[in-house]
């Protein structure tokens, strides 16, 4: 999931640099959301994680 937030984050950079303004805006929105995503994942992956008895890393 932080692969694709990251592609889409490199699509909204190369689409700015070009003057699409309306696609690297959209681009922008969904690397938003999947990193944000991404995050909520990760923290509830480690809480489960040292809730089961074993160290997060």
């Amino acid at each position: 999931m932080l692969g694709w937030a990251l592609t889409f984050l490199v699509v909204a950079l190369i689409a700015a640099a070009l003057g699409f303004g309306g696609i690297a805006g959209a681009s922008a929105g969904i690397a938003q959301i999947l990193f944000v995503v991404f995050l909520i994942l990760f923290v509830v992956a480690l809480v489960a994680r040292a809730v089961r008895g074993r160290p997060p890393m």
